[in-house]
């Protein structure tokens, strides 16, 4: 079963939003990229509509939440993290306004868009601001279930969540906590930790192991920051190598969290698998990720390398 996140996302915040008055949706013409088009039909006095402004969006967010509100603003990661970081940094994280961005088609799901409408500095961008979760849900059943968890807590956010249809890792509902990673498969031989969309591949590439032989750890981080500092030390000291895996540049992301963590508590053997240092080629999601070693056989290959088995 393949669903895309977006629209999970847009299907809850529905019902979320008939049960409680005071969420309110701010977008910058996207109510179709984001899949919010029934809300400002079911709820025209809590959508707020701006069109190509995101600065402007950030700034009334942060004021409807210094008001009591609970507003999430929806529009495409690229535009967010980006045109609108000062806003992001001095409206919403300065003042610890209780905004949620739902931030849409991250990392190179634009596809053949190109450059311009890639997200790939966003993670880096977000977690070095006070004040700010960063989460990458890997399924719908992950984002809906976290985003249940966001309409109650009051600690600013930044979701980051695909285009595209994505395979469901998460058949039944189970509890999903911020901040708590999620370990997929238990291994001994070397950790896979994964963010957002990839985790399906670095668990595919765990399976395909697993039949040479090899224990892999596959863990699933769809928090960012804060980290789960738990999870990660108990597997850099019990498998002593990580790969991480993201939709990302190779700096700042997860893999920076990680080996930030890890080179002062208990350093292992790590290789980042990300975006390396120049604007990615032209074509679609999965061709993106093959041409990186982004899909489950570079996963792969990357963890025979690194236990020498290649």
């Amino acid at each position: 079963m393949r669903k895309a996140v977006r629209k999970g996302i847009g299907e809850e915040i529905l019902k979320l939003a008939d049960q409680d008055r005071d969420i309110v949706i701010i977008t910058s013409d996207a109510r179709g990229s984001a899949s919010i088009v029934d809300f400002p039909k079911l709820f025209p006095e809590r959508f707020v509509e701006v069109g190509i402004a995101e600065q402007s969006a950030v700034g009334i967010a942060a004021g409807l939440a210094l008001s009591g509100k609970k507003p999430f603003i929806f529009g495409p990661a690229c535009f967010y993290s980006a045109r609108s970081l000062e806003q992001i940094k001095n409206d919403i994280a300065y003042t610890n306004a209780n905004v949620k961005i739902i931030a849409v088609s991250g990392g190179v799901s634009y596809g053949a868009l190109g450059s311009t409408h890639h997200s790939l500095h966003d993670i880096a961008a977000m977690r070095a601001i006070p004040n700010i979760n960063v989460i990458l849900p890997c399924d719908v059943t992950e984002a809906v279930l976290l985003l249940k968890n966001l309409v109650n807590e009051k600690t600013p956010a930044y979701m980051r969540i695909g285009r595209n249809p994505v395979p469901v890792i998460y058949k039944e509902e189970r509890e999903f906590r911020v901040g708590k990673a999620i370990t997929l498969m238990n291994g001994s031989d070397v950790t896979i930790i994964a963010t957002g969309e990839l985790v399906w591949n670095a668990l595919k590439a765990g399976q395909e192991l697993e039949k040479e032989g090899i224990k892999a750890r596959v863990i699933d981080s769809h928090t960012v920051k804060p980290l789960d500092e738990k999870t990660i030390l108990k597997a850099a000291r019990e498998t002593g190598r990580i790969i991480t895996v993201e939709e990302h540049s190779v700096f700042g992301g997860l893999g920076g969290a990680v080996s930030e963590f890890v080179s002062q508590n208990c350093p292992a053997l790590m290789k980042i698998l990300g975006i390396p240092d120049e604007y990615p080629v032209t074509g679609n999601q999965g061709e993106v990720y093959k041409h990186y070693d982004l899909d489950a056989e570079g996963i792969y290959r990357a963890a025979l390398e690194m236990l020498g088995k290649t």
